[in-house]
């Protein structure tokens, strides 16, 4: 993905502003760019664009996000994902949900993972200051690890295919610390016979201007068995420029 790419990712939420017409829709995206220059020359984009959905007892989310990193050779690594999940109220805090997620990562060992899930949600607090819920289901995943290097460094292992079924869960947190900062967090783990993935990101809001915001967030990205010279651990830290309507 180029760094354009990520760029009309915020501009496609900017255009969907008149839509957001009452509080049925929610639009949020946000964006940065981090340029190092002198020992070393990279450059490292992100973006992230969120558009919700609400209507009588359905909930229809999309989310989709990216990074790009490059240096004076050209891209050293890049990563997005899509995640579309549709909920469905039956109780005022409870919830049945189905979701699918599709993602290219070229800063992991995987070509791509893809899954699709179901299972049943509980909002504990949904309120104008605390917001927290959390699913639980099952579904299935699917995922291609990259080619590799066998101990001989020539002879190129071509990366499986695999398939399997999956126990996943996710807890949504945020809370409004004061009149212009609140804090968020967003746990999300799929489990597998073979692999276990883990996600988490943080993030700590403060409003500028109108629907403008600063935000500072951390996140961490987990697998238990990644393919053949990849770490089990990556972190990403950013600082970006959030425009929400609601």
């Amino acid at each position: 993905m180029r760094l354009n790419v990520l760029c009309v990712m915020v501009g496609f939420a900017v255009s969907l502003a008149p839509m957001v017409a009452s509080a049925q829709w929610e639009v949020k995206a946000e964006a940065g760019l981090v340029a190092a220059r002198g020992n070393s020359d990279t450059d490292t984009a992100n973006a992230k664009l969120k558009v919700v959905r609400e209507f009588v007892r359905w909930k229809h989310t999309l989310e989709s996000a990216g990074v790009y990193a490059s240096d004076s050779t050209g891209a050293i690594g890049q990563r997005w994902n899509v995640r579309e999940q549709t909920d469905y109220d039956f109780s005022g805090k409870g919830f049945w949900f189905v979701s699918g997620r599709y993602e290219e990562d070229r800063f992991s060992g995987f070509e791509y993972q893809s899954t699709l899930g179901t299972g049943l949600g509980w909002r504990f607090f949904d309120d104008p200051t605390t917001k927290l819920s959390a699913q639980i289901g099952v579904g299935y995943k699917t995922l291609r690890r990259r080619d590799s290097l066998a101990e001989d460094e020539v002879t190129v292992i071509p990366g499986m295919r695999e398939e399997d079924a999956i126990a996943q869960g996710s807890v949504d947190f945020e809370h409004q610390l004061t009149e212009t900062t609140k804090v968020l967090n967003k746990l999300l783990v799929e489990s597998s016979s073979d692999n276990t993935f883990v996600q988490n990101d943080f993030s700590l809001e403060v409003k500028i201007l109108g629907a403008l915001s600063l935000a500072v967030g951390y996140g961490v990205r987990y697998n238990t068995d990644p393919p053949a010279d990849f770490v089990k651990k990556d972190t990403l830290t950013t600082v970006n420029l959030v425009y929400e309507l609601k």
